[in-house]
């Protein structure tokens, strides 16, 4: 880019960062140097670069997503917790809200996970070990207990039974007296991580499509502000995905939800606001930066160029990040503090919009109250004495951020021709490919027989990547080649493969008493017998009918978690009537 072209980007910037709101805050270094809001070129020499570093706020928004940075506001805290019964984990909300976070993010059980109630067979053992048990809408009753839910913005990480979840929050909602139409938060719902990483899968992928369908609908006309879906990556890199196949997968999956919001006949620029993003932050600080600057970069461009977005909203890319839990390690686990400081760093660094860091004891047991209280004041350290808060994106224009940037992205293209391709869809530019099938009918483009989904390009290949285990296959391969270095010693992990003697004593976890199981199954019990049983099975057979046919479901199962059916009776009649998935490894 020419100089002075540079010099009116500046210009650009610098109007919308006047006139955007700032923080009342001392944006000085420890020694009282005054320090600018953001950096580029000197002035008058020219960076053939900038065309695709920008300036911040601005397309394709490398740099970030707001003219001001973090000077405008910081990145919200959201600490993940949950465990044990819902009074446990009420308390825990509590004490993390006063200690500064700024708003909750719900784990889950397995079995809530996996949408079977607390006194079912297969959840025996397992009931409060992962995360928080919900039975029903009592539940998310005491969950929430002194909480205001229009007051504070709530994530929840679920994605196989996320619709039944998501009712029984809006019951709660209502039942404190909460406009839902008001709500503002995050519901996971990815199903295609859940098929390609995690397994927390219910039914066959199209059930699955179409759940995450009328919840879009239903949330883009009912409830504004909530966001229906949060893209998650952090999974494919917890199962052991490179960086690039992290960043490919995830931005793959958010446009199929694009794709099948169009299809639905939802306006990009309306529902695309309404997706985020769930990333992970691993160890090595410079890729997982570029990683970032790269996923804003890419879905800003397919999102205007292939699906048509128009406004700045639409094609910002906002994530949430968590420091990576498999980083973490049981030998010498106060090395654990050092790695999530790294980590959550690196995530400021490339532009997060909000944070969780972990604990060091979490690679052994669920936090203790001291250990979630240092990862939490982690994130306090960094945002309060670090300087990091007054300028946005840093690194801009390092030569090796910049570089590794660019090679990041573009080993996600390499992956997006391979989904594409998997779809039945061939080229060498993805986006162009894509742009050229969303043009085409469905049905004219698999006239060569190949497989090819009438939602749209993207989810085509996803779905047969899904059927034929591609996705599995290639996260595998990753996961040995990365295990072979540490074997051979070209990578290293402090405390495992070297440095093995420590002072360290064993540390004291938390651990969750059977007695919850118990109490959890003995309130169910009592719950049941206590309910008008007639009208939750009246609601039952409302989903059953609904799912038979094409209307919404999001207003039936919520008049049946008003009635307080559980989460096991909600998921079992879908699972009837839809079946249940089994997958193919590819391996």
């Amino acid at each position: 880019m020419d100089a002075e072209s540079i010099a009116e980007g500046r210009e650009r910037w610098a109007k919308r960062y006047a006139s955007a709101a700032k923080r009342e805050a001392d944006f000085t270094t420890l020694s009282g140097l005054e320090t600018e809001p953001a950096y580029g070129p000197p002035e008058g020499v020219a960076d053939p670069r900038m065309a695709r570093i920008g300036w911040p706020g601005e397309f394709p928004f490398t740099r970030g997503l707001y003219p001001t940075g973090y000077r405008g506001r910081p990145w919200t805290i959201r600490q993940f917790a949950g465990f044990g019964n819902a009074e446990q984990t009420n308390a825990r909300y509590k004490m993390l809200l006063k200690a500064g976070g700024g708003g909750l993010s719900v784990a889950f059980d397995m079995p809530t996970l996996m949408g079977r109630d607390s006194d079912e067979p297969a959840s025996l053992g397992e009931v409060g070990h992962c995360g928080v048990a919900i039975d029903s809408t009592a539940d998310m009753d005491r969950l929430f207990d002194g909480i205001d839910l229009g007051g504070v913005t709530t994530s929840m990480t679920i994605s196989g039974p996320a619709i039944p979840i998501f009712c029984m929050y809006l019951a709660a909602a209502e039942r404190q007296g909460v406009d839902i139409s008001t709500l503002d938060g995050t519901l996971q719902t990815d199903i295609h991580k859940e098929y390609i990483a995690q397994k927390e899968w219910l039914f066959p992928p199209e059930p699955h499509l179409r759940l995450i369908g009328d919840l879009m609908e239903y949330c883009s006309h009912n409830i504004p502000r909530y966001k229906p879906l949060s893209v998650s990556g952090y999974h494919i890199r917890e199962a052991g995905s490179t960086a690039a196949q992290e960043l490919a997968f995830t931005l793959a999956d958010g446009f199929s939800y694009v794709e099948l919001g169009l299809s639905r006949g939802l306006d990009v620029d309306r529902f695309a606001p309404g997706l985020s993003f769930f990333f992970d932050a691993h160890i090595d600080f410079f890729e997982e930066i570029a990683k970032f600057r790269a996923a804003r970069r890419i879905w800003a461009r397919w999102l205007r160029d292939v699906y048509g977005a128009k406004t700045d909203r639409a094609q910002w890319l906002r994530f949430h990040t968590q420091t990576a839990g498999v980083s973490l390690t049981a030998q010498q686990p106060y090395n654990n503090v050092v790695r999530t400081a790294v980590e959550a760093l690196a995530a400021i660094m490339g532009g997060t919009n909000s944070l969780h860091t972990n604990a060091l004891d979490e690679t052994l047991a669920l936090p203790t109250d001291q250990s979630a209280e240092i990862a939490l004041r982690t994130q306090s350290v960094l945002r309060d004495e670090t300087g990091v808060l007054n300028v946005a994106d840093p690194l801009g224009g390092s030569w090796y951020v910049e570089a590794l940037t660019d090679k990041i992205e573009a080993e996600a293209e390499k992956l997006f021709l391979q989904i594409l391709a998997l779809g039945g869809e061939a080229g060498t530019d993805p986006a162009a490919v894509a742009t050229d099938a969303m043009r085409t009918d469905a049905a004219a483009r698999s006239a060569d027989g190949a497989a090819r989904h009438e939602i749209g390009p993207v989810t085509s290949g996803i779905l047969q990547g899904i059927e034929d285990g591609w996705f599995n296959a290639e996260i595998a391969e990753a996961a040995f080649t990365y295990q072979q270095q540490l074997e051979d010693g070209t990578k290293h992990i402090v405390g495992v493969t070297e440095l093995h003697d420590t002072v360290t004593p064993d540390l004291e976890i938390l651990r969750i008493s059977g007695d919850i199981e118990r109490e959890q199954n003995a309130v169910l019990g009592r719950r049941r017998a206590g309910r008008d049983n007639a009208a939750v099975d009246r609601a039952l057979a409302a989903i059953v009918t609904a799912a038979k046919g094409s209307t919404n479901l999001i207003e039936p199962i919520l008049e049946a978690a008003r009635a307080e059916a559980t989460l096991g009776e909600i998921c079992g009649a879908l699972r009837e009537e839809w079946g249940e998935y089994r997958e193919t490894t590819g391996l």
